[in-house]
């Protein structure tokens, strides 16, 4: 009955979707929308780099490859009044799902992380996991004609994609540590790494947990859940009708939000509530327009259906495991019936965590069954607004009062006076 209910608001959702783009499509002449009422900002039709340097921050691209052969690109931001003056050692940001490097400037100049920490003076590495559009590549694979490639979820990119940029930084520094931040499944996926590869797990100074994304089971988003959970049932079949990609850039619901987010009379009462609301818990006002607007052109910016289908088995049971193929697939590539558990007691960098109560997609008791399993855990911070949420975390316009004070805090905490070298 559950799942059935799951389903039907899946259906209704989707419904309500197109009914939505169908009269805006109606309400205005086609070609007009992106001509006038939905003018692209500048900042919607340029990358990373552009973003940070049209702030005049100092901004590269980098390019790694994975073990298992994905392409994927690393960011570095720092502000030009630092020179000579950044905070050791370097600082890795990961975001979360159906996200890229992008999300961590979104918010702006005035509360973007990436930018608050660059004025801060650290050296700021912004990755990129597999799936997304700044990480849709191979050095064999096509992703366009190759359904292999979309053959991963989090376990994959915990286990290759993290210490493949951890490595690159390292080197790249000349550094033999750096501090992680990361953000829902960018925290989930340094769990893994810690799990499976623990000696990548010792290249990390410090360990800031921002609303981490594990054991999933209390999730209250209903779109998430019957979104996930209806891809964990139906995968097979989806990927039979060639759908391996989902929530990619040109996609249905990418367009959807960027032609909602673009038309300045309803940004905030719809996107505001489709992207907050609908997602997450509500939270009007937190998420401004100007911020829509940015994300709106790169969110959601795609990720497989097998990480999806991930999710969709993380919330239907009370482990943080890896992928469930069924007991016959499981014997052949675990070894065992059921799939191994991710061991959180292997986290061992010291960890400081800050979450929201007003998050309905890292419920409360799902965080409280990850802390009790943290090994080095120093510092545990509930975000002081009651209404604050899993996505304000970063696109809020508080993000500067309410998250980075926690963060700046901590990387202090973690970072090594100067003439203590490059030793750290």
């Amino acid at each position: 009955m559950a799942f059935q209910r799951s389903v039907s608001v899946n259906i209704l959702t989707i419904a309500g979707c197109v009914t939505i783009a169908y009269y805006i499509r109606t309400w205005f002449p086609a070609g007009q929308i992106e001509k006038s009422i939905l003018e692209y900002p500048k900042e919607s039709l340029v990358n990373f780099t552009q973003y940070a340097i049209k702030y005049r921050y100092i901004a590269e691209e980098h390019t790694i490859v994975t073990d298992d052969g994905y392409i994927l690109s690393v960011f570095r931001i720092q502000n030009k009044k630092c020179e000579g003056r950044t905070h050791q050692p370097p600082v890795m940001l990961m975001h979360g799902l159906t996200q890229s490097s992008d999300t961590f400037l979104d918010a702006g100049p005035n509360a973007g992380l990436a930018y608050l920490l660059a004025d801060a003076c650290y050296d700021i590495w912004v990755g990129n996991q597999r799936g997304n559009y700044y990480a849709r590549r191979h050095v064999i694979l096509d992703p366009d004609k190759d359904p292999t490639f979309w053959n991963f979820s989090f376990d994959e990119m915990g286990y290759y994609d993290v210490p493949a940029m951890i490595d690159y930084v390292l080197d790249h520094t000349g550094y033999k540590k750096l501090n992680y931040i990361g953000y829902s499944q960018g925290d989930a996926v340094f769990i893994i790494m810690c799990s499976e590869r623990p000696d990548y797990c010792s290249k990390v100074h410090g360990h800031i947990s921002l609303s981490p994304a594990s054991r999933l089971m209390n999730t209250k988003s209903l779109y998430m859940r019957s979104v996930c959970i209806t891809v964990s049932k139906l995968e097979t079949l989806l990927a039979g009708f060639g759908i391996n990609e989902v929530f990619s850039i040109g996609a249905f619901m990418q367009i959807l939000i960027e032609i909602i987010c673009k038309c300045e009379t309803i940004t905030e009462p719809i996107a505001g509530t489709l992207i907050s609301g609908v997602l997450d818990a509500y939270h009007t006002g937190s998420i401004t327009s100007e911020t829509l607007h940015r994300m709106s052109s790169h969110f959601p910016s795609g990720t497989s259906l097998h990480n999806l289908a991930h999710y969709g088995q993380t919330m239907q049971n009370d482990r943080f495991q890896k992928f469930d193929y069924g007991e016959t697939r499981n014997l052949i590539k675990y070894g065992s019936k059921e799939p191994p558990t991710y061991n959180i007691s292997l986290v061992t960098p010291p960890t400081v965590l800050l979450y929201s109560r007003n998050d309905n997609l890292v419920d409360k008791e799902d965080l409280d069954w990850f802390i009790d399993k943290l090994p080095n855990l120093l510092e545990i911070e509930e975000i002081a607004d009651p209404m604050f949420n899993h996505l304000d975390i970063v696109y809020s316009q508080y993000g500067k009062e309410l998250v980075f004070p926690f963060v700046c805090r901590n990387l202090q905490r973690f970072s090594v006076p100067k003439n203590e070298s490059r030793w750290v």
